[in-house]
């Protein structure tokens, strides 16, 4: 009876704590619910997608905008689905994901700790995370935040089934391959997750089924290989990468190791972040500690397959190896060293601009494994029938104080693990996002608050309100006959670089060249072609060198010289912008007909023929390597054309 009792106060208080949990987070992603201009891009490329435009951010320009290929489909079905207004859409499918991703979270590591009827599992690694500022923000977003913690959520569950299983079904075993193998389309730096995931799943053990081990493992290969490799091929073929083009835009494989250290700091250090996790690591290490103790004191086996420990062969120490794959602990450990490569690609790449928000993955890995925390019951019927497995008094007064400390350092650890999360919760970012700060680093959702006037930015006429939004959509409408917006150099108002003539029915396409491209976009018609400076939807301002002490995320800026020529506007004064120099315009008019520069532009705008589409493949990689000097002059000299403004040499 009293068992019985003990079981239902554990199973009450787990389902309690998740219960708990999932509703502080949903009530504080709400109060800071907004959907950020980065996630106004993605919704561009739904729109063309529904539009039957293709995946692209302007119609007959192919481009991927977007990190996340998951993401953006996940959006386009619900849509296509409800038929709601996509930023409501997006608003419910980030917010459901993020909630979810923290029950997997928790039921996992309920999972790894056991469901003993003589413990309770307490939330503790949940709500540190869902304390943080940052979490809370990218909640609801519009971002895939939400998608990569869902994804590393579920795939933290399904691994810990899987090693728990007594004999894994293959069906379950290719299932856990896909889910692994989606890594590459939810966020490529995911793959570092995903890859070790397949390769422990690969090389672990597997059941004995009708199916031949060879045929079994080229199953596992097929499921975790079927979307990534199936979704690669296409996108060098479509797109003309081998990655999606903001890789390019922010030079992924770069490195900014001191900034990235900066990035680190500001989340970490403002929230004394370091406090929950050393004490839930210790803790947990602790915990494992004492449970191993008392398993060697039961005479638990050290090896179930009953194989001699004694035996040092080769062939047997790596039978022994892979059977370990298989374990609880071998997932911990997978999870932990994948959440630290993680860090430090992100540290190498010098982080982002946006506070917290791309460290918010590691952080969910690093707290997976003490989601929840093991506290131990005082049981009678437990205790007398360890004391009996034990024997010696002295045995027994030993683990009576390991039963105390077992009880005592959980509790005391979940009591400081919510007080701090009681401080975090309330603390705002370093800069507030009033101003963006020498680090460049900013709390993007304060900052778009502040600046649109709305408490929820959420729909894409709340941005309307941001500097220049509204003179952008009324000097569109005044314009019938088209041409080129480029924001003045003080960002204060916008120039109208004119079509040539004659002018074409319906006149020409409207083009707007703006580093904001969510709030722009989705504030203008699908037919308005939206480009930006640093490239995310502008191949060749993707293509340009990276600037050396440019603000992270924002490093690139390629000259407005370069567009009007791209464009065909009007390259003369007094109609083209008083800010652009004739001289520089003829030079990227030279500029832009290098042969290879040409070739970039065409891999995207040439129709996609299988010929094209072949090319593609086959070029993607040079593609990716291509960089142009974004000043006109220089880029002439590298691709060894003549300069118009140079007087011929003397004979």
């Amino acid at each position: 009876m009293a068992t019985r009792r003990f079981a239902l106060l554990s199973r009450a208080t787990f389902v309690g704590g998740v219960t708990l949990t999932v509703v502080l987070f949903a009530v504080g992603a709400w109060q800071r619910r907004w959907i950020a201009d980065d996630g106004l891009i993605v919704l561009r490329t739904v729109r063309n997608l529904l539009a039957g435009n293709g995946p692209v951010f302007n119609a007959g320009d192919r481009v991927e905008t977007n990190t996340s290929a998951a993401w953006t489909y996940v959006i386009y079905f619900f849509s296509w689905v409800s038929h709601a207004r996509l930023e409501y859409v997006s608003l419910a499918v980030a917010l459901t994901l993020s909630l979810l991703a923290v029950v997997f979270a928790m039921l996992g590591a309920a999972r790894l700790w056991g469901g003993s009827a003589a413990q309770l599992l307490l939330p503790a690694g949940a709500l540190v995370y869902i304390a943080v500022p940052p979490a809370r923000d990218y909640a609801t977003s519009g971002l895939e935040n939400c998608l990569v913690i869902f994804w590393l959520g579920v795939l933290w569950y399904l691994l810990i089934r899987w090693s728990q299983a007594e004999r894994p079904r293959p069906a379950s075993l290719a299932a856990l391959a896909f889910w692994a193998g989606l890594c590459w389309v939810v966020r490529p730096e995911m793959t570092i997750v995903g890859g070790l995931a397949l390769v422990m799943i690969f090389c672990a053990p597997v059941p004995r089924s009708r199916l031949h081990p060879i045929v079994l493992r080229a199953l596992l290969v097929a499921a975790g290989g079927l979307v990534p490799v199936g979704y690669q091929i296409w996108r060098m073929g479509y797109y003309g990468l081998p990655y999606p083009n903001t890789a390019v835009a922010k030079e992924a494989g770069g490195a900014k190791w001191s900034q990235g250290f900066t990035y680190l700091w500001d989340l970490v250090g403002p929230y004394y972040l370091w406090v929950p996790l050393l004490v839930l690591v210790v803790v947990a290490a602790l915990v494992l500690r004492s449970r191993r103790a008392a398993s060697l004191r039961a005479d638990v086996p050290a090896a179930a397959d009953g194989e001699s420990a004694d035996d040092k062969s080769t062939r047997d120490r790596l039978r022994r190896l892979q059977i370990r794959l298989r374990t609880p602990a071998a997932v911990v450990a997978l999870i932990l060293v994948s959440a630290v490569l993680l860090i430090i690609f992100n540290v190498r790449v010098g982080g982002d601009f946006m506070h917290g928000r791309m460290l918010l993955p590691q952080l969910f890995c690093l707290l997976l494994p003490v989601s929840v925390l093991p506290v131990r019951l005082p049981s009678r019927q437990a205790d007398s029938s360890s004391s009996r497995q034990v024997g010696s008094s002295s045995s027994r007064h030993a683990f009576g104080r390991e039963w105390q400390w077992s009880l005592a350092l959980p509790l005391v650890a979940w009591a400081a693990t919510v007080g701090w999360a009681l401080f975090a919760a309330d603390q705002d970012s370093p800069d507030a996002g009033s101003t963006i700060t020498a680090s460049g680093i900013v709390d993007e959702r304060v900052y778009y608050v502040l600046n649109s006037g709305h408490s929820h930015p959420i729909l894409a006429e709340d941005y309307l309100d941001y500097p220049r939004m509204r003179a952008m959509v009324r000097d569109i409408e005044h314009t019938p006959d088209g041409g080129l917006l480029l924001s003045s150099p003080s960002f204060m108002s916008w120039y109208l670089a004119p079509p040539p003539l004659p002018i074409p029915p319906g006149g020409y396409e409207h083009t707007v060249y703006f580093l904001n491209l969510g709030m722009t976009s989705m504030n203008v018609p699908l037919d308005v072609r939206v480009i930006d400076q640093e490239g995310l939807a502008y191949p060749l301002a993707a293509h340009t060198d990276r600037l050396v002490d440019g603000r992270i995320g924002h490093d690139k800026n390629l000259y407005s010289d370069w567009v009007l020529v791209d464009t065909g506007m009007v390259d003369q004064h007094p109609w083209m912008p008083p800010f652009l120099d004739e001289k520089w315009v003829q030079q990227a008019r030279t500029a832009l007909s290098c042969p290879d520069t040409q070739a970039l532009l065409a891999s995207s705008r040439a129709p996609l023929t299988r010929a094209r589409f072949r090319h593609n493949l086959l070029q993607a990689f040079h593609f990716a390597k291509y960089r142009i000097d974004r000043v006109p002059r220089y880029e002439i000299q590298r691709c060894h054309l003549v300069d118009p403004t140079r007087p011929p040499a003397p004979n």
